[in-house]
């Protein structure tokens, strides 16, 4: 008998495709059979019929295993108990607190401004309308009605000058929050490191009055030494455009005590310097003043004058007034290099306590002038 010959032709057409699951189910009907019957013709199969397996190789056994052990570790976590924070989610949960901690400061100390500036409000239109009522011109200084009945010209100031005083007032609005904002922080006993940006800012602002000063004092020197832009308590302790700086170093050591032997020692080497330089200018500035008048004295006072003679001394007397703008300059100076050695010398919490001490002492002597104003006046 011949032995049976293997059907290795297909059934159906060979350019028609069987589907990926119909070539699958013939695979294992055939594979059995031919397995079982001969071996040598596998590879005959294999190299007679190529589209079954490409038909069979899509097949993808090994992602799925992937996924399922990509599955396994998440599904094992969400067994397990919460974990602990890494050390950057702590860092920046405890920015978020200390940022929300300052934002409650600022607001409370921008509802205080807005308090302490309504108050002041109440009390400037308190004192205008007396004023008013009394025949007296507070921003010119001028008296529009003498004791005597005889009329008396207002005073008039420059455009830098009542720029000057505009650019002051605004000053004084952002020193206070300035100083609100501060106090705040020493009450809040925050770390030293954090009180010195308080401090360092509170010192800037210092430093930009000073700059204002110094511009309205190319242009009108008058107004800083006559104190206009001053409250009337605070030209009664003026000197030469100013406080005197000797006197602050007086009055703020009570009020940062304790100090440390080299403090000590710091802040007297100061306050005799201080002293010194302070004395020198006042003594130019007595000179000049007796030069000026021995200026405008030097002819006869007759009226009408000698018109050139008038002329010549006033000449004369314009180039000696030149150097009162020098006299300013170093009283700012002095003020300004006061200010900044007292806080070298002190520590930041120290100097946090001065700066508040400062702006208390300028504050009081504000209020008395506006309850002086105030008063009752005996008809």
């Amino acid at each position: 008998m011949r032995p049976p010959t293997l059907n290795i032709f297909p059934s159906k057409p060979m350019h028609v495709e069987p589907s990926s699951s119909k070539a699958k189910a013939n695979i294992e009907l055939v594979s059995p059979q031919t397995s079982g019957s001969k071996r040598p013709s596998e590879p005959s199969m294999e190299l007679a019929n190529p589209r079954n397996e490409t038909a069979s190789a899509p097949q993808p056994p090994k992602p799925v295993k992937r996924e399922s052990n990509r599955k396994g570790p998440t599904s094992s976590s969400e067994h397990e108990g919460p974990k602990t924070p890494d050390p950057k989610t702590l860092r920046r949960l405890a920015q978020n607190r200390e940022a929300a901690r300052k934002s409650r400061l600022r607001k409370k100390a921008y509802v205080q401004q807005l308090e302490s500036s309504r108050i002041r409000l109440n009390q400037l239109e308190q004192e205008l309308q007396r004023a008013r009522t009394q025949g007296m011109f507070l921003g010119g200084g001028a008296l529009l009605g003498g004791e005597q009945g005889l009329p008396v010209t207002m005073n008039t100031i420059s455009t830098e000058a009542a720029m000057f005083d505009v650019e002051y007032a605004r000053w004084q609005e952002e020193h206070h929050r300035i100083v609100c904002e501060l106090r705040a922080a020493v009450q809040e006993h925050l770390p030293e490191n954090e009180l010195r940006l308080f401090v360092d800012n509170c010192l800037a602002h210092y430093d930009q009055v000073m700059n204002l000063k110094s511009l309205v004092a190319k242009t009108d020197v008058f107004h800083l030494v006559s104190g206009t832009w001053k409250t009337p308590a605070e030209r009664c302790f003026m000197w030469i455009g100013g406080f005197r700086p000797s006197e602050l170093i007086k009055i703020i050591v009570r009020q940062i005590e304790p100090l440390t032997e080299q403090q000590i020692l710091g802040i007297c080497g100061l306050q005799q310097s201080t002293q010194e330089a302070e004395e020198a200018l006042s003594q130019g500035l007595e000179a000049l003043n007796q030069s000026l008048s021995d200026t405008i004295t030097s002819d006869s006072l007759s009226y009408p004058p000698n018109m050139a003679n008038y002329m010549g001394q006033m000449a004369v007397a314009m180039n000696k007034l030149s150097t009162l703008e020098g006299f300013v300059r170093q009283a700012d100076n002095q003020r300004h290099q006061t200010i900044h050695r007292l806080h070298q010398i002190l520590t930041t919490r120290q100097a946090a306590r001065c700066f508040l001490a400062i702006a208390e002492y300028f504050h009081r002597l504000r209020a008395l002038s506006s309850l002086w104003l105030a008063r009752p006046r005996q008809e």
